[in-house]
């Protein structure tokens, strides 16, 4: 046994001058078969063929993908040709096998399977550092336009170099091959001297453009600059000279020059559209300029009674000027959303939006104008949303599009796909808050406190002082904790911020709200007498909430006498709206509530119904519940128990604001707390809602 052993041994033992032999035959063979040259022949086709790849197949438009592929299989294909080069030779008389050398049958083996190995490990290596760099050089077809410097004398031109920048987005943005980020976002850069880089990494892009405008009299000069966001190179420059009436050559050249650097697929609807001059006038090319500047100051009623004249100015001067009918509806829209509300203003925008279509019926614009009069004028959500979804189809970058029908689709309970579009909306105007704090709302109502505490905290980076974030981020931490910390929190840091006077009311407003839910009533009180009346003048909604607290408060405290002389004061103030406003359901609901605490039983219940008529929540799944919530407490006040019941477990069933943790700690439910069938709620929904 022993013998046996080393004689085994002896024969296993490595022999360095064997291995040196065996490794001087296979590199003797390779050359003599020629493989070297078919190999360096097959890396230099290779490398053409990637070459020529890269460059046609993006102007192809064929798929990232496409291009790995073909990588993929000639780093496949060099261990194949290698075997190929091994077995067979090219020679006079055509492709002939190479013939073998008498070296023994284990060696000819030894060098086939090196041969194989070393092809496999050479594409291994290169496909490792190769293909990954394929991907990263996918063109990305994103881009910011930043605003454009004034550099003119008359720095009253600055509007007009805001006109340029805005219409050169607007027709990139009409480019659905692109992702254009919106106007709103871009703005906040003028004159700022950040890092293009920064910016690049603050709006999610890789392309940059920035550029100037010099006017004098009616010669213009345009400079712009596509800088590559992620290198800070300059990608492509170009200055325009012309005269005002060229402008609009100039954008579209400018835009359709941008598109092919980006490798952009422009269709022939798209290129159409950008090429149509929006007026031939261009003293209303200036007044449409001057208004749409100033009717994005959506909270300043002056600059958008300003914005009215100059649009009204515009289409004076050119009564076929279509998109300034259609951006002069969609102001007139926006006025009856959020300040007079009035049914002139309703009418007179509707009338623009039709008179749009009439001169340009393919007028995106003009089809956003007319969804946008149907939304807010009417409530019909479905023709508005009809509209919106043509013009998305020519405004594929326009984020108000998709802001606009993600809050009609959660009206209508499709929150899926609400969601997902004002997804979209805040990627397109990523330093907006509106479109985050319209998603966090979706994402409270679903009660997914988890993605609406992290899209209120990313609105809040950006604007630290937002009341309406700040309002969602109480909300939040009350529905899903009962927890008054943040709410603590938002009220003294509220104490200092820049805000208007309305601004402040509403902060005292949620002051109260806040000792109200912890039933501190003799600080309600004392918080209630401080502000006189008059204070409210600006705000008459919020002086029938004063007597509503002071109701509260004298009720809490004992004072029955006190207490309802207060519901009194504040039962009056809001009839005298109702008056005004029939068809308003929150005023309705709030009237409900004061007769529910005088006792008036019938009027109360009368009134709550109307209020859920005229906001069902079969036809508004977003307004409907806190309308329900609130009829529900007109009924927990008149001691109406099971239907009060009744209503909060259909709101704990479906997507509400109403939480467990929320009816724990709102005293408006103290009169039903000890129902054993409110008490079933907690059980039935523990872990849901």
């Amino acid at each position: 046994m022993p013998r046996l052993n080393l004689c085994l041994w002896s024969g296993l033992h490595y022999n360095p001058a064997n291995q040196n032999a065996s490794m001087t035959g296979f590199f003797e063979e390779v050359k003599r078969r020629k493989v070297y040259r078919v190999a360096a022949a097959y890396i230099i086709a290779a490398g053409g063929i990637i070459q020529l790849a890269s460059a046609t197949f993006p102007a192809w438009e064929l798929p990232n993908w496409s291009l790995r592929l073909v990588i993929l299989l000639l780093l496949v294909g060099f261990p194949i040709a290698l075997i190929l080069a091994w077995a067979f030779d090219i020679t006079a008389q055509g492709i002939q096998t190479t013939p073998d050398t008498p070296a023994p049958r284990t060696r000819r083996r030894r060098n086939i399977i090196m041969l194989m190995a070393t092809g496999v490990v050479i594409s291994a290596a290169t496909g490792f550092f190769l293909l990954p760099r394929v991907a990263a050089h996918k063109v990305d077809k994103s881009i910011a336009v930043l605003p454009f410097e004034n550099l003119s004398d008359e720095k009253e031109n600055g509007y007009f170099a805001d006109g340029v920048q805005d219409d050169v987005l607007t027709n990139l943005s009409k480019i659905s091959d692109l992702r254009v980020i919106s106007r709103t976002s871009v703005m906040q850069y003028r004159g700022r001297p950040t890092n293009l880089r920064e910016i690049g990494k603050a709006l999610g892009v890789s392309n940059i453009l920035e550029g100037s405008v010099r006017r004098s009299g009616n010669q213009v000069r345009v400079n712009v600059q596509l800088i590559d966001a992620n290198t800070d190179e300059h990608v492509w420059a170009n200055d325009y000279d012309g005269d005002v009436t060229d402008v609009f050559a100039i954008q579209t050249d400018l835009a359709q020059k941008i598109a092919n650097e980006l490798r952009a697929k422009l269709s022939p609807s798209e290129k159409e559209r950008m090429e149509r001059k929006p007026t031939e006038n261009g003293e209303a090319y200036q007044a449409f300029v001057q208004a749409h500047d100033l009717s994005c100051a959506f909270e300043d009623p002056a600059k958008l009674k300003q914005s009215e004249q100059l649009y009204q100015r515009a289409i004076d001067l050119d009564p076929k000027f279509a998109l300034a009918f259609a951006r002069y509806s969609q102001l007139e829209s926006w006025m009856v959303r959020t300040h007079e509300g009035t049914s002139e203003h309703r009418e007179k925008g509707r009338s623009l939006a039709e008179r749009a279509l009439q001169l340009q019926p393919d007028l995106p614009e003009a089809h956003l104008a007319l969804g946008f009069s149907y939304y807010w004028g009417d409530n019909n959500y479905d023709a508005a949303l009809k509209e919106l979804e043509i013009a998305q189809r020519g405004l594929p970058n326009e984020s108000d599009v998709y802001l606009a029908i993600g809050a009609i689709q959660r009206r209508q309970g499709k929150w899926p796909e609400s969601t997902a579009n004002l997804e979209k909306a805040a990627s397109l105007n990523p330093k907006d808050t509106w479109p985050l704090q319209n998603l966090a709302m979706n994402y409270q109502m679903l009660r997914n406190f988890d993605a609406a505490n992290k899209t209120v905290d990313r609105a809040l980076q950006i604007n630290p002082v937002g009341l309406g974030l700040w309002q969602i981020k109480v909300k939040l931490a009350i529905g899903e904790k009962g927890d008054f910390s943040v709410y603590e929190d938002a009220m003294e840091k509220g104490k200092s911020f820049p805000i208007s006077n309305e601004e402040r009311l509403k902060i005292v407003g949620d002051e109260a709200n806040l000792l109200l839910l912890r039933r501190k009533y003799d600080q309600l009180l004392q918080l209630a007498e401080k502000f006189p009346d008059d204070a409210f003048a600006t705000m008459p909604g919020s002086l029938a909430m004063k007597y509503f607290a002071l109701g509260i408060a004298r009720k809490g405290l004992g004072d029955e006498v006190a207490a309802r002389t207060a519901f009194l004061k504040a039962r009056d103030i809001l009839a005298e709206q109702v008056k005004q406003k029939p068809d308003d359901a929150d005023l309705r609901v709030q009237l409900a509530k004061m007769l529910a605490w005088l006792g008036e039983k019938d009027a109360a219940v009368t009134e709550a119904q109307r209020a859920m008529d005229l906001r069902p929540e079969s036809k508004d799944a977003f307004e409907g519940p806190p309308i329900t919530e609130q009829v529900a407490q007109v009924y927990a006040i008149i001691g109406d128990n099971a239907r009060a019941i009744e209503l909060l477990d259909e709101l704990l069933s479906r997507p509400s604001e109403v939480t467990l943790q929320a009816l724990k700690v709102n005293p408006a439910w103290d009169s039903i707390r000890n129902d054993p069938a409110f008490q079933a709620l907690f059980a039935k929904y523990a872990g849901k809602a």
